[in-house]
């Protein structure tokens, strides 16, 4: 018999309802925005262009073939990111990895790539990490 106690914290929904009616919309614009709550929907930042659909980056990123740069979903603009979530920011010249907070949103150029929709080692590739044992080019 396990004595293992559950954990009891709990993720809750915030309350929408907590400021008066007449200054909801004020007060809170955007209630539920950035939280991971309620059943699986669609998720419109998984839809967006492959890396491969961005012309530019045929040349940027030479040391992926065409079928890898098909497999690299970048968040459309405008796609709010998903809270605690993990991405990367191509842009970014050293190409850290960031968690997300609930207000981030793409702004328009920049090339985002999820943590959760990227095979890890084509993730490990893009944060130039040279372990041939993580990027699966060891022999």
């Amino acid at each position: 018999m396990s004595t293992k106690k559950a954990n009891p914290r709990t993720h809750q929904a915030q309350d929408v309802e907590k400021h008066p009616e007449e200054l909801r919309t004020d007060l809170n614009p955007n209630a539920l925005a950035g939280q991971n709550i309620g059943s699986s929907a669609a998720h419109p930042e998984r839809a967006g262009l492959s890396l491969y659909d961005i012309k530019a980056a045929h040349t940027r990123f030479t040391e992926f073939s065409a079928d890898e740069l098909r497999l690299i979903r970048i968040v459309p603009p405008g796609s709010r990111l998903l809270q605690d979530a993990t991405y990367i920011d191509l842009d970014d010249p050293a190409r850290r990895e960031f968690t997300a907070t609930g207000e981030m949103e793409v702004v328009d150029g920049r090339l985002i790539v999820a943590k959760a929709d990227t095979h890890y080692e084509l993730w490990n590739r893009l944060r130039r990490i040279q372990d041939p044992y993580r990027t699966g080019t060891h022999g």
